[in-house]
């Protein structure tokens, strides 16, 4: 099976599945496809599902991954950027691999670590999705307890808080409760499209220390 899946081309915007998957074969499998593919992969009870980013995919979490750093520093708050680190839990049989993804409260219990182990490592803090294709469906971030995730889908920036064990709905990151990002983020993406990404990162930029003046 291993080199039949390292002849497996998924072509950008589509995904493949495969099932009834054990965990050993499950690792087997990221061994094989090693550190250095565009794919991402997600994996849960035995389904596992990779695909293949657009270039629109790439755009936006390159720019939403900016933004949170941009709110972190001009916030003076600490972090660890995890990128799209591969979260797995094999007791729980699920492993997730972000778009882009922080710690921000729990930097200092992973600063240092070559490897994240959620059996024994809180998960990142925060996780992003950029769900142009429509097939992020949550249940690995829910069960793995990340406390916030953020979707975008291209036109809409869906924000995610963990209450009790599920995802609700949130006008507002509980991480940066003051800012009306929802409405925000989305607006400078599309506005990246025609004034590029370094003039939208200096508008943004712009926007959160006028918005952190104005409530201080």
């Amino acid at each position: 099976m291993l080199l039949q899946l390292s002849q497996i081309v998924v072509p950008p915007g589509d995904r493949t599945l495969l099932n009834n998957l054990t965990w050993p074969e499950f690792e087997q499998i990221l061994a094989e496809l090693g550190d250095r593919r565009a794919a991402r992969l997600s994996f849960s009870n035995g389904t596992l599902e990779i695909m293949t980013p657009l270039f629109t995919h790439a755009h936006a979490k390159s720019l939403l991954g900016d933004f949170v750093k941009v709110l972190l520093t001009e916030l003076s708050r600490d972090y660890e950027c995890a990128g799209s680190t591969t979260f797995k839990n094999a007791s729980m049989m699920q492993a997730i691999e972000p778009d882009e993804s922080f710690y921000i409260q729990n930097c200092i219990a992973i600063r240092g670590k070559q490897r994240i182990d959620l059996s024994i490592d809180p998960p990142p803090d925060l996780a992003i999705e950029i769900d142009i294709t429509s097939r992020t469906k949550f249940d690995n971030y829910q069960i793995l307890a990340v406390p916030e995730l953020w979707r975008y889908n291209g036109v809409r920036l869906q924000i995610n808080l963990l209450q009790d064990g599920s995802y609700v709905e949130s006008a507002t990151s509980s991480l940066f409760p003051d800012l009306p990002l929802v409405t925000k983020i989305p607006q400078l993406i599309t506005q990246s499209q025609q004034l590029g990404s370094a003039a939208t990162m200096r508008e943004f930029r712009d926007w959160v220390r006028a918005s952190i003046a104005t409530s201080e």
